[in-house]
């Protein structure tokens, strides 16, 4: 559990500096908007520290955080990232584990052409009873360096926990990250096990 306690403490500190920087920017062009935002960063900073203890989370709870960081992300990147999340709601108190989505997003950003000339165009969804988040490839010609800790790090979580494993498909056109949904079975909240 060490070693899984190690892996959920991993969440980039360069997304703090982003932030603060977006921040920065809006309180001299759009007031309103910095409180927003402010409002927002809490939100997300709040649920980063209440949530990496957590073993798994309910998808309703990481969808409402991403809701919250991707407010963050839009102000820093306005249309360049276009983002559609289609989850139904029988599928909501299936869990995960904690700040999945989070790592999804923040690669899908880190390691893709962020423009208006070049959308990012990431898709949260279900398929076939597996949390399904794709995004459209365009690497960027100079990327940041990177241990690929992120994906890594998802994968090693479901492993560590003896959940189903997590499914990579990368095209050529798309990256896409189909993750195993878990529910907890009313009999016995200790028994986990896929849909």
């Amino acid at each position: 559990m060490a070693q899984y306690d190690s892996l959920k403490q991993q969440v980039n500190p360069h997304f703090l500096f982003n932030s603060l920087n977006s921040l920065s920017s809006l309180i001299g062009q759009a007031p309103d908007k910095a409180e927003l935002f402010v409002q927002e960063m809490s939100q997300v900073y709040r649920y980063l520290l209440q949530n990496s203890r957590d073993e798994l989370s309910t998808l309703q709870r990481e969808l409402n955080f991403i809701h919250s960081y991707l407010h963050l992300l839009l102000t820093r990147f306005g249309t360049a990232l276009q983002v559609q999340i289609d989850v139904a709601n029988e599928f909501r108190e299936f869990r995960i584990p904690p700040l999945t989505l989070q790592l999804l997003v923040e690669n899908a950003v880190k390691h893709n052409e962020v423009s208006s000339e070049k959308p990012l165009k990431l898709t949260i969804s279900i398929d076939q009873g597996r949390l399904k988040v794709s995004n459209n490839l365009q690497k960027r010609i100079i990327t940041a360096y990177s241990e690929k800790i992120g994906l890594a790090n998802i994968m090693a979580r479901y492993r560590i926990l003896g959940y189903p494993a997590v499914e990579v498909i990368d095209d050529g056109e798309s990256f896409t990250v189909l993750l195993p949904l878990i529910k907890v079975e009313a009999l016995n909240n200790t028994q986990l096990q896929a849909p």
